[in-house]
C-alpha cells in the first residue's frame, strides 16, 4: 500500500477497504490490517477517522513529499520509547577518544580489519561486560556488529542454515527484532510473558529464544530469578539457544541491575549489546558474546555481510571504554533519566490514578495502562494527531496484542519542561477518548 501511494496509483483522498473487509479478502486476522493502517496513518500516507472509512492522505503525497519512515512528521513531542537523550552526547570527551585513537592507530589499524571487530576493541568491550554486567566472556567469543537488530539477522541465517528455523520472541516484543528474524529465514513463534517475564513452557517446538530479562520490552517487567534458572533447565533440556537482548540493562534507578543470564549458561545463552540506547544510535554499534561452537561459523557471516562497522570507530570506542569515560556517561545519564522517570510517573500518577503505571524503574520508558488494546491504539492514533509519537503495546504484540493494554511512553528524549508539555498534552489526549470515557 506504501508503495502504491509513492506511485500514484492509490490517489489522494482515495477510500481504502475497511480493516473486516481487507482481512477476509487476503486471509490475514483483522487485528493485522489494524496494525498495518496504524502504521500508514503514523508515517503520513493514510487518514483514519472515526466512524469514517480510511483514506489517502489528501496534500499530494510524491518522492519530494514523503515523510520518513520513522513516522516522525508533524511530531512536536517525541514520546517514542527507543529515544535517549542525544544533546547529551559528550561531544568533548568523545573528539579527545577520536583524535587520541587516531594519533596511535597502527597501520595495520586503517587497512581492512578482522570481520569480527578489532581486537583492542574486543577486549576493552570483553572487559566491560565482565566487570559491568557478569558475563562469562572470553575476547575471542566477543564479536563486534553494527547492534541488536543486526546481531539478531546474523544469528538467524546462521541458525537456519543449520536447519534450526524455529525463533521463539517474547508477546509482546519489539517488532524490528523479529522482523530482523523474519529476513534472516526463521519462523517467529511467541512466548508469553507475565509479571515475572517469559513463560517457557508456552513455547511451542522453538529452537531458539530471543529474551530480555534485565528489562523486557514493552512490559519493563525483569525476569524473576527462579524463571531464571527454570528457563536455563528449559533450554538445556529441549536443546534450545537463548538469544539474551541485554536491553537497558545499565538503566536502573532503584537499585543495581540484575546479572546477566549469560553468566548462568555461557555456552547456552548468546549475549547482544549496543550502544543505541547508552550512548548514540547514530555510532551504530554493538557487540554479541557468543559461545565457542558458534564462533567460527558466525565470523564467517559477519566477514559475507555487507554492513560492518567502522574501523575508525571502533578504535574510538576502545579508547572511550578503556579510559573511563563511557563509564563516566552512563553515571551521569542514570542520573538524568531516573529524575525524568521519577517526574513522569509522579505526573502521570497525579492526573490519571484510574490508569496504572507498570514496569521497574529502569529504561527509558514507562507502560501506562489502558482498558483495551483498541483503547489503546485509538489514544495512539489520535495522540499523533495532536502532535505526540508514542508507542502502544499492541504495536509490539503477536497478531493476538498479548498482554496488558498500555501505551509505551518514552521520556528519555525530552528534557523535564518539554516533558511536562508532552505529557499533559498526552494526558488531554486521554481524557477526551470516547472509548476511555466510557470505559
Amino acid at each position: 500500500m506504501r508503495g502504491a501511494i509513492r506511485s500514484g496509483a492509490l490517489v489522494a483522498d482515495e477510500q481504502l477497504p475497511s480493516t473486516r473487509v481487507l482481512a477476509e479478502d487476503l486471509g490475514v486476522s483483522r487485528g493485522v490490517i489494524l496494525r498495518v493502517y496504524s502504521q500508514l496513518a503514523a508515517e503520513g500516507y493514510i487518514c483514519l477517522r472515526q466512524g469514517a472509512a480510511p483514506r489517502v492522505r489528501a496534500g499530494g503525497l510524491d518522492s519530494k513529499t514523503l515523510p520518513p519512515s520513522n513516522g516522525s512528521t508533524g511530531v512536536v513531542y517525541d514520546l517514542r520509547p527507543h529515544l535517549p537523550d542525544v544533546t547529551a552526547f559528550p561531544r568533548q570527551p568523545w573528539l579527545r577518544a577520536v583524535r587520541e585513537s587516531l594519533a596511535q592507530a597502527r597501520i595495520a589499524d586503517l587497512g581492512y580489519s578482522d570481520a569480527a571487530g578489532l581486537w583492542d576493541l574486543r577486549v576493552a568491550v570483553a572487559n566491560y561486560l565482565s566487570r559491568a554486567r557478569g558475563v562469562a566472556v572470553d575476547p575471542a567469543q566477543t564479536l563486534i556488529t553494527a547492534g541488536s537488530t543486526h546481531s539478531i539477522s546474523l544469528l538467524s541465517r546462521v541458525l537456519a542454515r543449520r536447519g534450526d528455523r524455529r525463533m521463539a520472541f517474547e508477546n509482546p516484543s519489539h517488532r524490528l527484532l523479529r522482523a530482523g528474524a523474519l529476513m534472516g529465514g526463521q519462523t517467529v513463534i511467541p512466548a508469553a510473558v507475565d509479571e515475572s517475564g517469559v513463560r517457557p513452557q508456552t513455547i511451542d517446538h522453538a529452537t531458539s529464544l530471543v529474551v530480555s530479562p534485565a528489562h523486557q520490552f514493552p512490559t519493563g517487567v525483569v525476569l524473576a530469578p527462579m524463571r531464571r534458572k527454570a528457563l536455563i533447565q528449559w533450554a538445556q533440556e529441549a536443546d534450545v539457544l537463548i538469544l539474551e537482548d541485554d536491553y537497558s540493562a545499565e538503566f536502573r534507578y532503584d537499585g543495581a541491575p540484575t546479572a546477566a543470564l549469560q553468566s548462568l549458561a555461557p555456552d547456552r545463552v548468546v549475549y547482544l549489546g549496543s550502544t543505541g540506547k547508552t550512548f548514540a544510535p547514530a555510532l551504530r554499534l554493538g557487540w554479541m558474546v557468543v559461545p565457542e561452537a558458534l564462533v567460527d561459523e558466525v565470523s564467517r557471516e559477519l566477514a559475507c555481510n555487507m554492513v560492518h562497522v567502522s574501523g575508525l570507530d571502533q578504535l574510538a570506542f576502545a579508547r572511550f571504554l578503556r579510559c573511563g569515560d563511557f563509564d563516566r556517561h552512563l553515571r551521569r545519564m542514570r542520573q538524568v533519566y531516573g529524575a525524568r522517570r521519577a517526574f513522569s510517573t509522579e505526573l502521570l500518577a497525579d492526573v490519571l490514578p484510574e490508569h496504572e503505571i507498570r514496569g521497574i524503574a529502569g529504561g527509558l520508558h514507562v507502560v501506562l495502562g489502558m482498558p483495551s488494546h483498541s483503547a489503546a491504539a485509538s489514544v495512539r492514533l489520535q495522540a499523533h494527531a495532536a502532535g505526540i509519537a508514542v508507542d502502544s503495546i499492541d504495536q509490539h504484540s503477536f497478531a493476538d496484542s498479548a498482554g496488558p493494554a498500555g501505551l509505551v511512553i518514552g521520556y528519555g528524549a525530552l528534557p523535564e519542561p518539554t516533558l511536562e508539555r508532552a505529557l499533559r498534552r498526552l494526558v488531554d489526549v486521554i481524557q477526551g477518548d470516547e472509548e476511555i470515557r466510557r470505559g
